[in-house]
């Protein structure tokens, strides 16, 4: 969760990935701010960093040549 808010880091990465800029992200949730959007970044790097693993959904196989 952003720190004072009920908006968790989740929902802060998934709208990033999106495309939602900083300020999509202040207008859409006014109770956050630019450092706790930069925290919920930070935090999230820090876990991927320490798991050693991200999960990337698969994609679709290549088609094979002809």
């Amino acid at each position: 969760m952003i720190r004072g808010t009920r908006i968790s880091v989740e929902l802060i990465l998934r709208k990033l990935s999106e495309g939602a800029t900083e300020a999509d992200l202040l207008d859409a949730y006014p109770h956050i701010t630019v450092e706790g959007i930069r925290a919920a970044v930070a935090f999230a790097a820090d876990v991927i960093s320490e798991d050693g693993v991200l999960s990337v959904p698969p994609t679709a196989p290549a088609k094979p040549p002809r």
